[in-house]
């Protein structure tokens, strides 16, 4: 097989992201659901949605536990909250994705994932997710721990699957052990994509993307201070606020990816090499997406 091409900034010049016009509005950049933490890690949602619409997302939908949508909706008042079922922890109930309805019907991305903990609940959501052909998803975190009870059922999706796990995710996705995945990265993430039909970013100092197709591309970080908590919520953010944009999950995924890695090399500069916080990679997602987007219309 051949190598991984390297991402950098001559390669996203070379593929663009779907132009903006200047006269478009909210509705032409796409529509995002978060389906994300309980009570104990609630700001994982917070981090995961707005780094969608720093991403250039036009409009944002949470489904929160019942419990915390009120406060998640004081907090992000850019989004419309849905108060849904939640378990005795607080976390959302798998029947939660089941009463989406038309909030579902009328995203173009949903996440699902980041913050949560109970990882038979957070499965469940995304393979009733991935039941609904039509919407592409981003799956993080727990979610792709139960993802790995049913592959078969998770690769009927259509919709254009992306999986964004770090090495003890990918192990448990594959049924490995952690030292597999850490010999060889690569082999790893082809070989999920393969089982999963879907794109998988694999996280750490070397990200390696792979589609089922076989594609491959690798981004080495140079931003130690991304290993942090929160820092994955908002590279699923990320990628899920470029899919609404109109980016194919291949793309979303290469470039969510570069564009998070420049987010946490400008802080190391302005903040420190470590220290820096998840949170305040969100006001760096613009300025570096922006960039990236001018250096290739130059």
């Amino acid at each position: 097989m051949s190598k991984p091409v390297a991402a950098t900034p001559a390669l996203l010049a070379d593929w663009p992201l779907p132009r903006v016009r200047a006269d478009s509005d909210k509705e032409d950049r796409g529509r995002v659901l978060v389906m994300a933490a309980g009570a104990e890690v609630a700001g994982a949602t917070l981090l995961t949605a707005q780094a969608a619409l720093r991403a250039g997302a036009g409009k944002l939908q949470i489904c929160a536990p019942r419990s915390l949508a009120v406060p998640l909706a004081l907090a992000l008042p850019e989004a419309r909250v849905i108060p849904a079922p939640e378990t005795a922890a607080g976390e959302l109930a798998p029947q939660a994705a089941s009463g989406l309805g038309e909030a579902l019907q009328r995203c173009d991305v949903a996440v699902a994932g980041p913050g949560m903990l109970d990882e038979e609940a957070a499965g469940e959501i995304a393979l009733r997710l991935a039941d609904r052909e039509r919407t592409a998803l981003v799956i993080d975190a727990a979610a792709l721990v139960g993802l790995a009870r049913d592959p078969a059922r998770a690769a009927r999706h259509l919709g254009g699957l992306v999986l964004t796990p770090h090495m003890g995710e990918m192990a448990a996705l594959l049924g490995c052990a952690d030292t597999k995945v850490q010999a060889d990265p690569l082999a790893a993430a082809r070989a999920a994509a393969q089982r999963f039909q879907a794109v998988v970013a694999l996280k750490g100092h070397e990200t390696v993307i792979a589609t089922p197709q076989g594609e491959t591309w690798r981004h080495v970080g140079q931003a130690a201070g991304l290993a942090t908590s929160g820092s994955g919520d908002v590279l699923a953010g990320l990628i899920a606020g470029l899919i609404a944009r109109g980016a194919s999950p291949a793309q979303a995924a290469v470039w969510g990816v570069f564009v998070h890695g420049q987010a946490g090399e400008r802080l190391a500069e302005r903040v420190g090499r470590l220290g820096y916080l998840a949170r305040e990679l969100l006001d760096e997602i613009a300025p570096a997406l922006n960039g990236l987007e001018a250096a290739g219309e130059a």
